[in-house]
């Protein structure tokens, strides 16, 4: 075994027989997802009872020793970069991280580098278990450019598969706090509205038909001058989501350089302030730890140019 490898070695237990292979060794290797002891398995890594072990499904049985050899993480194609980070929690599963306005999630056409995930290749190097095989984060959900606040990274497999499932279930307590146009006309509301891709411009989402679930409930926190504060809570969390199911109800997103529209009034307020981004925090972010299942909850403040804002809008 190469030195760079690390290796796994157990017995299964009674609790496991009769269950498939590839669940045993997850339970029994909990730093390893299911899909990954399935991509281990694949590429002869994994020997049961002195013998290669060829198929996933096989049935596992009490008394079997078990070795899995894991390879180094290969290294990402993206480059790591010394990009500061506001890091609110970390440990060897996860981090959280308070993203700025301004910051690219994920390397892109137009932006190759320069984005939070080259930032955490550098944060994090050497203490990435790996992603299926490759020694980078795991994004499991994004933040626009142009919104602040709370993102969850996963640093290893199992990691990745849980926060996953959560977001899959819809069961992540995800609060954003916005600056709206307009003056709402109920205290609380629910948008419950399907979005995809808009068949006009790509580069948009709009409202449609046969588009994704996607519902967002929305309470008003204080009024302003033409404009509110108000709390959206995402059951779903698509593309977009709060921008557009916001400017569905004629409240778009103060700033929104795609969706909103500006008030004359607001105007001079924005050019003065050189705020040229949609107002949204991501301020809010709970859920269960992937690996230890404690409840995990972090709140961040609105950053110094939103509240700069929220201070010229009181009435």
């Amino acid at each position: 075994m190469d030195a760079l490898h690390t290796r796994v070695e157990g017995v299964i237990g009674a609790e496991q027989t009769d269950w498939r292979l590839d669940r045993a060794l997850a339970a029994l290797a909990p730093t390893l997802s299911r899909e990954r002891i399935k991509a281990l398995i694949s590429s002869g890594n994994v020997h049961v009872a002195a013998q290669m072990a060829r198929d996933p499904s096989a049935k596992a049985k009490a008394g079997q020793a078990f070795q899995i050899d894991i390879p180094a993480p290969r290294p990402a194609h993206n480059e790591a970069q010394d990009i500061p980070l506001d890091i609110m929690f970390e440990d060897d599963h996860l981090l959280i991280v308070d993203k700025p306005a301004g910051l690219v999630v994920h390397p892109a056409a137009g932006n190759f580098d320069g984005t939070l995930v080259n930032a955490l290749l550098h944060h994090c190097a050497g203490r990435l278990s790996g992603i299926g095989g490759v020694a980078r984060p795991g994004i499991v959900h994004r933040i626009d450019k142009g919104t602040s606040g709370l993102l969850v990274v996963a640093k290893t497999d199992r990691a990745h598969e849980g926060l996953a499932a959560q977001f899959k279930a819809h069961s992540i307590d995800r609060r954003y706090q916005a600056i709206v146009s307009g003056h709402p006309k109920a205290p609380m509301g629910t948008v419950d509205a399907p979005l995809a891709r808009s068949s006009t411009n790509r580069m948009k989402v709009a409202i449609v038909a046969s588009g994704k679930p996607s519902v967002t409930h929305w309470r008003v926190v204080q009024s302003l001058r033409d404009a509110a504060l108000v709390e959206c809570r995402l059951e779903t969390g698509r593309t977009h989501q709060v921008r557009v199911h916001m400017a569905s109800i004629n409240l778009p997103l103060v700033g929104d350089p795609v969706y909103g529209r500006t008030r004359p009034g607001h105007k001079p307020i924005l050019d003065e302030l050189g705020f040229h981004r949609q107002a949204l925090h991501a301020a809010v972010l709970g859920f269960l730890h992937p690996v230890e299942r404690t409840p995990l909850n972090f709140e961040s403040k609105i950053p110094s140019d939103m509240q700069r804002l929220f201070s010229k809008l009181v009435v």
